[in-house]
Order: structure tokens, then sequence, then C-alpha cells
């Protein structure tokens, strides 16, 4: 296998060099970092951990049973949109790309994509097979654009050691809020009994969480954030869910000025009770709780969805998903060759079922094989209530920064709420105004 990878150039390059003799070459473009040196010969899914070591053992052991396939691997730069966007303009692209449920959407209307359907039925892969957040994720005007790796959402991820101490613990199990009052009550009593915050953030130059929370919390109180492809950000739900997190704030229930590194090596010392942070990390903190010291250590972790403080159960979601961008240049062969990965991929889903993130596929979901791994019990109901944004709000990633950044002043208190869903609003509309 040869490797074009996190130079850009290099990975163009790759992308262009020339086929094996006798082989179809098979450019898969993908994120997930890069562990050549653990994970570079290894074929045995199962014995690979982790996004990147699962993801290159599997691309390894396709190539391995595939011997009429010369696999080029360019990894990237996350998240690797620029790249492609380039690659797109030289009419170059990768044969298959992983790509954001949220970014598909910026691609496909502008005819980069194939429609893969037809493919997909043909592979024992329908988007009939799929979750519903998956499903959504791939679907624009009625076609599938891609094949979904995965469903991710942010988390509770919850130090039962604390909680225990604090006196949330009942029956073995974490005492959830069911409302904001009952949160205010219950970090209160958290930080009386533990002398620490209730939630570790990492909100220093990490704007996401705070986007992931906004919706999370507007989509709750049964309002959606954007309407006919615009945002609707001025309502009494984000202002709510703005005040939800500011309240956290300015009492003190949170930690405060970390940033995401700071913010995850505080949980893992014990810093707080709640860590809102994704499903990759699901597989770390367990692995730190079958320890017999730190401070998640003898069982001392457990991990639930959002819990629901307003009207309804549900959570923003995104997901991760291969996308075949359009080439003029790819051969037929070729072609065939990115479906055989597609279809190799789906009949292996199960093992990237242990990076933590949701299954794409309902039928592993409902398996006694996933549901006995740790805590994926607690996250089944994720394939029904998680949600991602409407496929009409285009250029979701830089919202995401404009959200977050209004977001975080209005929380810190330097800016009104009702002045920053002002702002928030214009500002984005600005955006989807000239697409």
């Amino acid at each position: 296998m040869r490797w074009g990878w996190l130079l850009p150039l290099a990975a163009l390059l790759a992308g262009c060099s020339d086929a094996k003799p006798d082989k179809t070459r098979l450019v898969i473009q993908r994120f997930f970092g890069a562990c050549e040196a653990e994970y570079g010969r290894v074929t045995d899914i199962a014995a690979a951990e982790g996004e990147c070591g699962i993801m290159t053992a599997m691309i390894n052991r396709f190539e391995a049973e595939n011997p009429d396939i010369d696999v080029v691997e360019n990894i990237v730069f996350w998240p690797g949109y620029d790249q492609l966007t380039a690659q797109l303009a030289a009419n170059d692209a990768p044969d298959l790309v992983t790509m954001h449920g949220s970014v598909i959407s910026d691609y496909q209307a502008r005819g980069l994509l194939e429609p893969l359907d037809a493919d997909l039925t043909a592979i024992g892969a329908p988007p009939a097979s799929f979750t519903s957040a998956a499903r959504a994720a791939v679907t624009v005007d009625g076609h599938a654009w891609g094949l979904p790796i995965d469903t991710w959402a942010p988390l509770w991820h919850i130090n039962m050691n604390l909680f225990r101490k604090a006196g949330l613990v009942r029956g073995g199990k974490p005492v959830l809020p069911r409302s904001p009052q009952e949160l205010f009550a219950q970090a209160q009593q958290f930080r009386a009994r533990t002398g620490k915050p209730y939630l570790v953030q990492g909100t220093a130059n990490e704007y996401a969480g705070f986007t992931r929370n906004f919706y999370t919390f507007v989509m709750q109180q049964d309002a959606a954030p954007f309407e006919g492809g615009r945002a609707n950000f001025r309502t009494a739900a984000g202002r709510n869910a703005l005040q939800l997190f500011r309240t956290i704030y300015e009492r003190d229930f949170t930690t405060k000025n970390q940033d995401y590194s700071a913010a995850v090596a505080g949980f893992l010392k014990g810093d707080g009770g709640v860590f809102l942070v994704g499903t990759w990390m699901v597989g770390t903190f367990d692995a730190e709780s079958r320890k017999t010291s730190g401070a998640l250590a003898n069982g001392g972790y457990t991990v639930v969805p959002y819990p629901k403080l307003f009207a309804r159960e549900t959570t923003f979601a995104d997901g991760h998903n291969w996308v075949m961008p359009r080439n003029n240049r790819r051969t037929p062969e070729e072609r065939a060759a990115g479906v055989r990965f597609l279809k190799f991929f789906a009949g292996h889903a199960r093992h990237w079922a242990r990076t933590g993130h949701l299954p794409a596929f309902q039928a592993i979901i409902d398996s006694p094989e996933w549901r006995a791994l740790p805590h994926r019990d607690n996250l089944a109901t994720l394939a029904t209530t998680a949600q991602p944004l409407p496929k009409d709000v285009r250029r979701q990633f830089p919202i995401e920064t404009i959200v977050g950044t209004e977001a975080a002043a209005a929380i810190s208190g330097a800016k009104p709420i009702d002045q920053t869903l002002s702002d928030m609003e214009r500002r984005v509309n600005a955006v989807l105004d000239n697409l």
C-alpha cells in the first residue's frame, strides 16, 4: 500500500500516481488520523483499536483480500475539505472520501458527488437498512449520496465516583436532571458535597461545543434552529438554551477557560462530574474505568445521551460517511473497485462500532453483540433521537463557528442574550444568502 499523507501536496501527488501494472487503482481519501507505525501492516480488524487503528486495519484487509486492486490511501488534515475542493477543481478527485453528513449538501448541490442509491442496493446495504439518523445524513432530494459510516453525538460522560460522593447515584445509576431547575439543584448539591463543578467543558477556543449544546436544547423545546434553509434563532427556545448555560457559567457549575485537551485531562483527573464531549471518547474513558487507580477507576464511569431538560428527547448529531466525488477521468473499473470497497466496509461495519460512534446499520444496533459492548445499551436510543440539521442548511461548518463564537459571548456575559441571538441570526443568514 502506498501512503500519501498529512501534506496536501503529497496527497494530491498520490492521487495522481499511476496504478501498478495489472491492477486497478483505488484512491481512498480519509481523516481519522495516521497510525502507520502501529497498524501499517495489521489486517486483523478485530485486533485493532480506536478510529485510526480500525480504519487502517480495514483498508489493509480489503487490499489483502483484493489483490487486483492497488489501494492508494490519502490521509488528510482534518477535515480535508479544502484539499478535496482543490482536487475537484483539477478534475482529479479521489474515488472515495470520508465526509461529514453536515457537509454532503454543499458538494451535492454543485453536482460534485455521485448518487449511490443503486450501488448501495446492489451491495446489500440499501438506505432502508440504515438507522434513521444515518439515513438522514446521506439523503438529499430523495437520493442517497453516500454510505454512512456512523452517527456521532455529544454525550454526558459521567464520573460515577464523584456522583456517588455527591449522592447522585440511585440503584447503581446516575440521577439525571429532567428540567433546567433540577439541573441547577443537582449541580449545587454536587458542588456542595465534592467541592467541584458539575460540568467539565472545553470552552477556550473550542466553539463547536457551544454550537452543539445550543442546537440540542433548542431542538428539545420542539423548536427548529433553521426553517426553510434560514436561521431562526430569535425565539424563546433560543433564549432559553443560552440562558441555561449562562446560569451554569454564572453559578460556577462548570469548569472554565479550558481548551479541549485540558478538558479531557481534567475529566481524567476528576475535575468535575459530567464531561460534555462526543461518542469518540467512550472507549478511552471506559478503559480508564477498568484500572485500579485514577479518577474513573474501579468502574467509576458511565455515559448517557443528553438528558431531556425540556419537552422532547433529542440530541443534535452528525456523522461520518463515504462519498464518491465526481471525476470524469474515473474508469468503470475504478468505479467498480470503489463500490467493492463500500461492500467490504458495510460487511465489516460491526468492527467500526467499537469506536464508540453509533452504528449506521439498524441491524447492528439490534444485535446482542453490539448491546454487549460497554455502555451501548445506554446509547441505543440515539438511533432514533439523534437529529442532524436539515439538508437545506448548507455551509454548516462555517456556520458552526459563527453560532459557537456568538453563544460563547452570551454565556460568558460579554454580550446580552437577545443581542447575541440577533447577531447570530444575521451573520448566519448572510452566509446562507450568499452561497
